[in-house]
């Protein structure tokens, strides 16, 4: 297991480097200016002189394969520039936005598999029952409506009868823990939905797969009791499936509540892809983009390392 481990952490290494390349040189063939857009953006009267200036500073007016060669040795020692937009290390933009999506992203992954795994095991257990056709109606309604689209839901039931809307600034967790979970509940139970419908229909079908299966008829078979060979039989197996998709939706919550985010007035990494497009800003989105590559590549690892953990039959060698 540890020389496993170990192989998959050195292959992330050209993993997240062959990332890095391709993000640098597709983010140059995208039109626009970051310094046009930052000085002239708005109407400004901004000579043409100062704009060679800010793109001396900026280090645009390099060649290409100079500024790749700077990304790059930033890269290998995890400096990852300063924002062309707002001038401050790209570390720290991402720092002060990354503890929101990874709080609502945790929540929501809690809620879904709390949810999920039950709803979808009864719902295997009672096929065809009138059971089964509430949690594939439930599931199904999960996966039909769009996540921003439930959480306004939510907040136009908030506002009418409790009267409440999320606050305007984000309480960190460790400064008041009540009014950051006040906060960041409802954003997580809006994405939590399709999260747990998705696990859901991932539980059932893999049970139902599972239940038909010989070992399983052999414990039956056996007289061992029915709550142990679903436990322990069927669902640690069944599991196995539904680990991956719910590795792959948390990394997707990293940065994919774009619209949710603007909903519940969060400022989160979500929006700042938004803002880092929509200014040109290279640096900012390269960091962000090396962001979601690393938890996509460490939650990969993280679901093939549990894998042998539900089931003892794998073993890495």
């Amino acid at each position: 297991m540890l020389a496993y481990a170990a192989k998959r952490i050195l292959l992330m290494i050209p993993t997240l480097l062959g990332v890095a390349v391709l993000v640098f040189f597709m983010l140059r063939v995208v039109p626009g200016d970051v310094v046009e857009v930052k000085l002239r953006g708005d109407g400004g009267n901004v000579s043409q002189e100062t704009i060679e200036m800010e793109r001396r500073r900026l280090g645009l007016d390099k060649p290409l394969l100079a500024q790749f060669g700077d990304w790059m040795v930033g890269l290998v020692t995890l400096d990852f520039g300063k924002s062309m937009w707002t001038d401050r290390p790209v570390v720290e933009e991402i720092g002060t936005r990354l503890e929101l999506s990874l709080q609502v992203a945790i929540m929501a992954t809690i809620i879904a598999v709390l949810i999920a795994v039950p709803l979808g095991t009864f719902a295997a257990l009672m096929r065809d029952t009138w059971v089964d056709y509430l949690a594939r109606i439930v599931t199904i309604g999960g996966l039909a409506i769009p996540s921003f689209w439930f959480g306004m839901l939510v907040m136009l039931t908030l506002l009418g009868l409790f009267n409440w809307l999320p606050p305007i600034t984000f309480t960190p967790l460790h400064v008041d823990p009540w009014t950051n979970l006040v906060q960041l509940i409802w954003p997580a139970m809006a994405v939590g939905y399709r999260y747990c419908a998705v696990v859901a229909r991932m539980v059932r079908s893999s049970l139902l797969e599972v239940f038909n299966e010989d070992y399983i008829r052999t414990a039956r078979a056996k007289g061992v009791y029915e709550k142990l060979v679903i436990v322990r039989h069927a669902l640690r197996n069944a599991l196995l499936p539904a680990i991956t998709v719910i590795g792959l939706e948390f990394a997707f919550l990293i940065g994919g509540l774009v619209v949710t985010e603007q909903v519940f007035n969060l400022n989160g990494i979500g929006v700042l892809f938004v803002q880092s497009v929509s200014r040109n800003d290279f640096t900012l989105l390269q960091g962000l983009v090396m962001l979601v590559a690393a938890f996509y590549v460490v939650i990969n690892l993280a679901v093939d390392l549990l894998y042998a953990v539900f089931d003892p039959r794998i073993r890495y060698r």
